[in-house]
């Protein structure tokens, strides 16, 4: 079966004009009925000579090798996209320089007159507390007339693009009036170790909206390229459902627990020996007594 016939929307439909596209995955061909886990799993027990089994064994392999950060068996997964997102969505996508990507060149091209134009409703306070962040929504009268500016200005500034390119301006020059709201295009290839990691930053409620959005179309294509893997990963990752505790943070926990005696704490709700040990070592550590 080809791995990409697993996947029943191929195409996710982001903001007004921008789409993720799956293109292609490697390994293409995976055994019948089999996910991309299957690679993970395979490339993981090579080092002991003993390929695929069960599939609660896979499972549990999965949910340990996320737990210890033992990352390169992911990375046997490689994921291609095809995106059209705004040129400021692509800016803070392009911050993740593990991918492998090629982009439409406005040198070459023509770009096309098509802008992200949010509505009145989509305009964003910029946050007290957040320097790269917004909170709220813009008074709606004023955030009418900004939206209508939006739109004027895109229109505007195409229309000079367009007369600059008539005129005999070179591409590279007329593009330079094209404001970031622009749509642009490219190829992107990442390893699913890395994608992972770029999923947890962009999925992130506290990422810019726009950003989710493409963020939120990567899981949901990756989700049924590698159930297992992200059923782990919404888990054990720190920004999903896990927590990451600072030294100072264990600190303050132990001497709680140590002056006032040990505490008890509940064994963990799961059937794998190995991850009830690793609980109690952490419980312990802490000061708690299961």
């Amino acid at each position: 079966m080809d791995a990409l016939d697993l996947v029943q929307n191929k195409k996710i439909h982001c903001l007004d004009h921008g789409f993720v596209e799956l293109i292609d995955v490697m390994p293409r061909i995976v055994p019948d009925g089999q996910t991309c886990d299957y690679a993970i799993c395979q490339m993981a027990r090579t080092s002991y000579g003993q390929g695929t089994k069960s599939v609660n064994e896979d499972k549990g392999l999965i949910n340990y090798l996320l737990r210890a950060a033992h990352t390169s068996p992911f990375e046997s997964v490689e994921i291609k996209f095809h995106m059209k997102l705004p040129i400021f969505v692509a800016r803070q996508m392009i911050r993740h320089r593990s991918s492998s990507l090629n982009e439409i060149s406005a040198r070459y091209s023509i770009m096309k007159d098509e802008f992200y134009l949010p509505e009145p409703e989509e305009l964003r306070l910029q946050s007290a507390t957040n320097k790269q962040g917004s909170d709220g929504a813009v008074n709606l009268e004023e955030a009418k007339t900004f939206s209508k500016i939006i739109k004027q200005i895109s229109r505007d500034s195409y229309a000079w693009y367009e007369n600059m390119i008539n005129a005999g301006v070179s591409r590279e020059q007329a593009r330079m009036v094209l404001p970031v709201n622009l749509y642009t295009e490219w190829y992107w290839k990442q390893d699913l170790h890395n994608l992972m990691h770029l999923m947890a930053l962009r999925c992130d409620s506290h990422a810019q909206y726009e950003i989710q959005v493409y963020g939120n179309a990567i899981l949901e294509i990756v989700k049924q390229l590698c159930p297992w893997t992200i059923e782990a990963w919404e888990k054990y990752h720190p920004l999903r459902g896990a927590i990451k505790l600072t030294s100072l943070e264990k600190d303050a926990i132990k001497k709680c627990n140590n002056e006032n005696g040990p505490r008890k704490i509940s064994p963990i709700d799961s059937t794998n020996r190995r991850e009830q040990n690793e609980w109690i070592s952490k419980a312990q550590e802490l000061g708690y007594e299961i």
